[in-house]
C-alpha cells in the first residue's frame, strides 16, 4: 500500500544523493571532468593485456573502428560497473566497453573493496578507465549512484560487473540515437550461463508509462538514457536496483526501443536473481516499492489482461 509520507521522505533524501556523492570526490581531488578512455584509429585489441585460452569477443575481436565516420559527432557515452568480488567475471565485462572501439566513451568502475583477484584486473586496465577504485561500499546501489555522480556523458548506462555488452552494440546504439533523438533507449539481450556454452535472445517490450509497474520490462545492460534525465537508484534496494529505477526514471520519457542485443546477463547459481539467500531481500524490495509507488496490478486486473494481449501482438508481429 502507498504511504504518501514515505514517498515523500524517499523522494526527499534522492534529490541529493548524487551532489553529496560528487562533493566527497571533490574532497578527495578527483580531477573532473573525467579523461575519456583512450582512442585509437588502430583500435584497442593490441594494446589490452592478452588472455591465453580466451577467444571470440570480446577478448580477440573487436569492433572495426571503420564503422565509426571520422566527420560525425558521436554522442558521448558514460557507462558505470558496480563491482564486488566479481573476479571471475569483470574482466570480460570491461573489455565489452573497450572492445566497442567507441570514440567517445568515459568508464567508470566503482567496486566495492573486493577481496578477490578484481583489483589486479582493475589496475591492469587502469590505463583504458576513465576512473576506478577498489573500497568498500553499502552495495550495487550507492556504487551506481556514485559512478554517475562524477559522468559526464550524454547519455549513461550501467553494466552489472557479471554481465557484457555484446558486439557493435554502442554503434547501433549511437547510430539510432543520433537519427532519432529520443530520452531512453533500451533493446534485446541475450541471457547467457556461466560460460556461455548457452545463450537464449529476449526480446524487448512494448515500454509504455501503463505498463511500468508491472516489472520485468527493460534489461538494465540493454538501457542508456540521456543524462540531462537522469535520477539516482534507489539505495537502499537490496536487488530490484532497475526495477524501482524505471518506475521514476522511464515514466513521460520519449522512449526508443532498439531490436538488438545490446548486452548479455548471466545467469548461473550465485546470481541475485537466481540463489536462494537473496529471497527474502527481493520481498524486502517489493514492501519498500509498493510503499513509495503502490501496488503493481493484479493478474486479473482489466490492465493485465491488456498487457498480456499488447505484448503478445508485440513480440509476435513488430
Amino acid at each position: 500500500m502507498k504511504d504518501k509520507n514515505y514517498r515523500a521522505t524517499i523522494y526527499g533524501e534522492l534529490s541529493s544523493i548524487l551532489s553529496d556523492h560528487k562533493n566527497n570526490f571533490i574532497s578527495k581531488k578527483v580531477d573532473l571532468p573525467l579523461k575519456p578512455v583512450l582512442y585509437l584509429n588502430d583500435g584497442l585489441l593490441n594494446q589490452l593485456p592478452k588472455r591465453d585460452g580466451k577467444t571470440g569477443w570480446p577478448w580477440t575481436v573487436e569492433v572495426e573502428r571503420s564503422l565509426y565516420e571520422a566527420t560525425r559527432h558521436w554522442p558521448k557515452l558514460t557507462v558505470v560497473i558496480p563491482a564486488y568480488n566479481q573476479g571471475e567475471f569483470i574482466e570480460e565485462a570491461i573489455r565489452s566497453v573497450l572492445m566497442q572501439n567507441y570514440p567517445n566513451l568515459e568508464l567508470i568502475v566503482m567496486d566495492g573493496g573486493s577481496t578477490d583477484n578484481s583489483r589486479a584486473i582493475l589496475e591492469q586496465y587502469s590505463p583504458w578507465i576513465s576512473y576506478w577504485q577498489s573500497e568498500k561500499d553499502k552495495g550495487q546501489g550507492q556504487a551506481i549512484n556514485m559512478g554517475f555522480s562524477i559522468a559526464s556523458g550524454d547519455y549513461y548506462g550501467w553494466l552489472n560487473s557479471d554481465d557484457f555488452y555484446n558486439e557493435k552494440a554502442f554503434f547501433v546504439l549511437a547510430s539510432e540515437i543520433i537519427k532519432s533523438k529520443k530520452a531512453f533507449y533500451y533493446g534485446d539481450s541475450f541471457t547467457v550461463n556461466r560460460d556461455r556454452s548457452d545463450n537464449v535472445l529476449w526480446k524487448g517490450y512494448l515500454v509504455r508509462d501503463i505498463f511500468l509497474r508491472f516489472g520485468g520490462l527493460i534489461a538494465s545492460h540493454s538501457a542508456f538514457w540521456k543524462s540531462s534525465v537522469h535520477q539516482p537508484v534507489w539505495e537502499k534496494m537490496n536487488c530490484n536496483v532497475d526495477g524501482e529505477l524505471w518506475i521514476r526514471l522511464v515514466k513521460g520519457l520519449t522512449k526508443k526501443h532498439i531490436k538488438f542485443p545490446i548486452g548479455s546477463v548471466r545467469y548461473y547459481d550465485n546470481t541475485k536473481s537466481a540463489h536462494p539467500n537473496w529471497t527474502a531481500k527481493w520481498k524486502e524490495d517489493d514492501i519498500n516499492i509498493e510503499r513509495v509507488h503502490g501496488s503493481p496490478p493484479g493478474p486479473r486486473s482489466a490492465l493485465a489482461y491488456y498487457f498480456r494481449f499488447v505484448q503478445k501482438l508485440y513480440k509476435k508481429y513488430l
